[in-house]
C-alpha cells in the first residue's frame, strides 16, 4: 500500500501547473424579505427552465453550461497530479468485491426470488429459481438494459401475485421521473404498457391484472395513486388517492398479509395511513386516523386488527393495536409501552410474531415479541458499534425471520433466526477475493462533549497499532436531519484511507435519531445549528483524544450532509485540511423562499418556512453556507453535484463555489464537479461508482498532505 504522504510512481508532482479557477459572473439580482433586501450576484446559474432540464438536460441554457464545463475541467486540472493514486484506489476498491456476487434467495410460493451480478457487470440482474430448487429465470437484467444509454437505474420492481409478471421501474436520467414497465414471465417477453412520470411504488391488485401506482406532477412531486389494468393506456388509469398540498408526500406498500396495501401520507412532522383492499383496488381507500400535527404513526396489518408504530403520547414511539372495524386512535390499545432511552427505529409483523428495531445510545437492538404470550427476547451483539436492519421476507405465516448485521470492521452477515427455538442460521457472509482481517482494526463508539452539555456518539475505526498522537489523519462525515441515524455500516471502499493510516469516524450529530426522538427534535428548525455545533465538538474531542490533529481532518457529508460541511466551514475552517461536499443543500435560504421548488413546501416543516415566519427567516440566514461566506482562508473543498438532480439542484453547489472564491481570502482550492448525466445518487453502475469513490479519497489523501493547497498556494 502507498502511504499518505508517498507519491505512486509515475504520478505528477502536486506542484504542477493548474489553470486559474473559472470566475462566475456577477449579476446581482435584488431580493427582498420581510422588509429586507439584498443582491444574490449568481441567482442566474438557476436556470428559469430547470423543469425542462430535468426531462432533457440538453436544454440547459449556453451561459450555465459552459460555467459547469469549466468548473468540471478546472476540477480536473487540479486533482490531474492524483491521477495515478485514483487509478491505484480503483483498482484496490475493485479487487475487494466479489463481481459475482449474488443476495440469499428469499421465498414467495412456488418461488425464491435473489438478485446477483455476473462478473465484469455493473448492474444487478433480478431472477427466480423454482423453490426446490431448478433452473433460473431472468426477470430483467441490469446490463443488457443499460446497454447504450448514459444513465439507466433500475428503481425497483415487484411480482405479481400469480407469479406470472414482474412490474419494475427505471430512471434513465438520474431526474428520478421514473418509467414503468411489465414482463411476461411466462412468455419472456415485455408488454406494451408502459407508465411515466411515476415513483417507484408498485402494488400487484389480488387478481394480478392491474397494479397501483403513485403518479408525480409537473412540480416533481407524488400527488396521486392511480389504478392501472394490463393493456390500458395510461391516459385510462384511475385515480384512486390524490394529496392536493404539496407539503405531503404519497407512497403506497403492499402488507405482508397479501390481502391490502397501505398508502401513507407523511409530511416531516405528521403521518396518515389509508387502507386499500387489494381485492376490490377501485374502491375508496380506507382512513385509519386522520392527520393531526405532531402525531406519526404507520401501520401493520395483521387480519382483524391493525398493529401500529406510533409517537402519540409516546415520544420514542410505542407499539399500539386496534380492532379492524374500529381503527379510529380513541380504539388504539398499547400493546408496547414507551420505555425511557428506548427508540423504536422499525417494526416488522408476522402471523405469530412482532419484531422490533430498536436504538439505545445510538446502539441498535431486536426484540422479538411472542404475539400469543406476550413474551420477548432480544438477539444480542457485542460490538460496541454496528449496524442492524430487517431484511426482505416475503411471508406472513412463517417463524423465520431475515435480518443484516455489519460493523465498521465486520463485514454484512444475512441471518435466518429462527423464533421457535431462538437459533440463528448464516445464510450469507459479505466476502472479499482477497480476503479480510477484522482483528486487525479497532472500532470504538466514544462520545464527545458538547458545549450545552450533551454528549455526541462518534463512531470510528483505525488500524490496530496505530499511534494515537495526534498525527494521524482522520476523514469525520455526518448527516443531521430528518431523522435519520448514520449507520455504523461496514464498507469496502473506506479501507484505502484506513489501511494508508486514516482513522474513519462517524459523528452522529443531533437531527438524526441516534439517541431517539428528541435527538432529532434537537436539531431541527430553529435548534438546526445544534448540527454544526454537535460536528465541531465531536472534532474537537477527537483531536482532544489525540486520534487527529488540527487541521489533519477532512470531513465529508452529502445533501444536507452537504449543508454540514458548508456550515463547519464558515465556523470553523481552520479544523479542516479539506472539506468534501457531495451534492450539498448550501442555497438554504433561497431554496426555502422558493416554493416552486419539488421539495420546498414539504420541507418547510424541517427548516422552518421563510417566507411567512420571520423568525424561521432569521434562523435560515443566520446558518445557510451561501449567505454566510466570509472574508476568511478556507480548506480546500471538492464540491460535487448532478445536473439532474431533484433533491438538491445543481445551482446551490455552483453558486456556493462562486461566492466562495470571490469572497474568501486564501486557502482552497475550491472545486466544482457536476456529473453532467446524473442526479442526486450519482453514477448507477457500480464500478463507476469507484470513479466517485477514488477521486474523492484522492483529494482527502492530498488534503492530509498538503498537496492541493500547495497547489492553490
Amino acid at each position: 500500500m502507498t502511504g499518505a504522504g508517498s507519491r505512486p510512481p509515475g504520478e505528477a508532482s502536486a506542484q504542477s501547473s493548474v489553470p486559474k479557477p473559472p470566475r462566475a459572473e456577477a449579476r446581482p439580482r435584488q431580493l427582498s424579505a420581510h422588509g429586507l433586501s439584498w443582491a444574490d450576484d449568481y441567482a442566474w446559474i438557476r436556470a428559469d427552465n430547470w423543469r425542462e432540464v430535468l426531462r432533457d438536460p440538453s436544454r440547459l441554457p449556453a451561459d450555465i453550461r459552459a460555467l459547469l464545463k469549466a468548473e468540471n475541467a478546472y476540477a480536473d486540472a487540479a486533482l490531474a497530479p492524483t491521477a495515478g493514486l485514483q487509478k491505484e484506489l480503483r483498482r484496490e476498491m475493485r479487487a475487494r468485491l466479489k463481481e459475482d456476487d449474488s443476495e440469499p434467495p428469499q421465498v414467495d410460493g412456488p418461488w425464491a426470488y435473489y438478485s446477483r451480478f455476473r462478473s465484469g457487470g455493473q448492474r444487478r440482474i433480478y431472477c427466480r429459481k423454482p423453490r426446490e430448487g431448478g433452473a433460473e429465470t431472468v426477470l430483467i437484467d441490469g446490463d443488457a438494459r443499460a446497454e447504450g444509454k448514459a444513465f439507466f437505474h433500475f428503481a425497483g420492481g415487484r411480482h405479481s401475485p400469480d407469479h406470472a409478471k414482474f412490474a419494475w421501474s427505471s430512471d434513465d436520467l438520474g431526474s428520478e421521473i421514473l418509467t414503468i414497465a411489465v414482463r411476461d414471465l411466462e412468455h419472456q417477453r415485455d408488454l406494451a404498457d408502459r407508465i411515466r412520470g411515476a415513483t417507484g411504488d408498485i402494488v400487484w391488485a389480488r387478481d394480478s391484472t392491474a397494479f397501483l401506482y403513485v403518479e408525480q406532477d409537473e412540480n416533481h412531486r407524488p400527488s396521486r395513486v392511480m389504478l392501472h389494468r394490463l393493456g390500458t393506456a395510461q391516459s385510462d388509469d384511475i385515480e384512486v388517492f390524490v394529496e392536493d398540498d404539496p407539503a405531503w408526500f404519497i407512497g403506497i406498500e403492499p402488507t405482508r398479509l397479501g390481502a391490502t396495501a397501505i398508502i401513507s401520507v407523511h409530511g416531516h412532522d405528521a403521518s396518515e395511513a389509508l387502507v386499500v383492499d387489494l381485492d376490490h383496488p377501485m374502491a375508496a381507500p380506507r382512513l385509519v386516523a386522520p392527520r393531526r400535527p405532531g402525531i406519526r404513526y404507520e401501520l401493520m396489518d395483521h387480519g382483524d386488527r391493525f398493529f401500529i408504530r406510533t409517537n402519540a403520547g409516546a415520544p420514542d414511539f410505542k407499539i399500539v393495536i386496534a380492532p379492524r372495524e374500529a381503527p379510529q386512535e380513541a380504539n388504539w390499545r398499547d400493546f408496547v409501552a414507551e420505555r425511557d432511552g428506548r427508540f423504536i427505529a422499525d417494526a416488522t409483523l408476522f402471523k405469530d410474531q412482532l419484531v422490533l428495531l430498536t436504538r439505545e445510545m445510538s446502539r441498535p437492538r431486536l426484540v422479538v415479541i411472542d404475539l400469543k404470550s406476550g413474551e420477548s427476547h432480544e438477539i444480542a451483539f457485542d460490538e460496541e458499534t454496528y449496524f442492524l436492519r430487517f431484511e426482505p421476507v416475503y411471508e406472513f405465516d412463517t417463524s423465520l425471520i431475515r435480518f443484516s448485521y455489519s460493523s465498521l470492521a465486520r463485514p454484512q452477515e444475512t441471518y435466518d433466526y429462527d423464533v421457535a427455538n431462538r437459533s440463528r442460521t448464516l445464510v450469507k457472509r459479505q466476502t472479499m477475493p482477497r480476503g479480510f482481517d477484522p482483528q486487525a482494526y479497532v472500532t470504538r463508539l466514544v462520545f464527545a462533549p458538547a458545549e450545552d452539555g450533551e454528549s455526541v456518539p462518534v463512531s470510528l475505526i483505525h488500524k490496530r497499532g496505530l499511534r494515537l498522537d495526534g498525527s494521524a489523519p482522520l476523514m469525520l462525515t455526518g448527516y443531521g436531519a430528518y431523522g435519520y441515524a448514520v449507520e455504523a455500516s461496514f464498507s469496502t471502499n473506506r479501507f484505502s484511507l484506513i489501511d494508508r493510516g486514516f482513522v474513519f469516524a462517524i459523528a452522529h450529530v443531533r437531527g438524526g435519531t441516534d439517541k431517539g426522538w428528541r435527538w432529532y427534535e434537537d436539531g431541527k428548525l430553529g435548534k438546526k445549528p445544534n448540527s454544526f455545533r454537535d460536528f465541531l465538538a465531536a472534532a474537537r474531542f477527537l483531536i482532544a483524544e489525540g486520534y487527529t490533529g488540527p487541521g489533519r481532518i477532512v470531513a465529508q457529508g452529502g445533501s444536507a450532509g452537504g449543508l454540514l460541511m458548508g456550515a463547519v466551514a464558515n465556523l470553523a475552517p481552520d479544523l479542516f485540511a479539506g472539506l468534501i461536499a457531495d451534492v450539498p443543500f448550501v442555497d438554504v435560504l433561497a431554496t426555502m423562499l422558493d416554493a416552486s421548488l419539488p421539495l420546498t413546501p414539504a420541507e418547510w416543516l424541517e427548516w422552518g418556512d421563510p417566507i411567512h415566519d420571520r423568525a424561521a427567516f432569521d434562523t435560515i440566514r443566520s446558518y445557510s453556507p451561501t449567505d454566510n461566506v466570509r472574508a476568511q482562508r478556507y480548506p480546500a473543498i471538492l464540491a460535487l453535484a448532478g445536473l439532474t438532480d431533484p433533491r438538491v439542484t445543481y445551482w446551490e453547489p455552483a453558486k456556493w463555489v462562486a461566492r466562495l472564491r470571490a469572497t474568501m481570502t486564501g486557502g482552497g482550492p475550491i472545486l466544482l464537479r457536476t456529473a453532467m448525466e446524473a442526479g442526486h445518487a450519482g453514477a448507477p453502475g457500480r464500478f463507476d461508482r469507484l470513479e466517485d469513490v477514488a477521486r474523492q479519497y484522492a483529494f482527502a489523501l492530498r488534503c492530509a498532505e498538503g498537496g492541493l493547497e500547495r497547489a492553490a498556494e
